[in-house]
């Protein structure tokens, strides 16, 4: 069983800046992928990010030259740098791991942004 725990979410204003983490444990945290999702209220969550074992990303259209994804396996957590904020990117922001064709997700982190 795998566990994950976001933090750093919170309130910033829009060109601002935010790192989210997300620590796993239950893991070997090899051969796995890690990624970010987002659900704004009232609407479907969405895949934001991703990070593969061997270091490859992909990110979501919306997000591209803004976020970026990272991961260090001695810490077994996964970081998301967002930068240049905008309000549209208000939601709640889950981390994903996927292990193995198991999937695993953490409780969501706030993630506000004012105009």
């Amino acid at each position: 069983q795998v566990q994950l725990v976001e933090s750093g979410g919170g309130l910033v204003q829009a060109g601002g800046s935010l790192r989210l983490s997300c620590a796993a444990s239950g893991s070997t945290f090899r051969d796995n992928i890690m990624g970010w999702y987002r659900q704004a209220p009232g609407k479907q969550r969405k895949f934001i990010a991703l990070i593969t074992s061997g270091g490859t990303t992909n990110y979501a259209d919306s997000v591209k030259g803004r976020f970026t994804i990272s991961r260090d396996d001695a810490k077994n957590t996964v970081y998301l740098q967002m930068n240049s904020l905008k309000p549209e990117d208000t939601a709640v922001y889950y981390c994903h791991f996927l292990q193995k064709g198991i999937a695993y997700w953490g409780q969501g982190t706030q993630v506000t942004v004012s105009s």
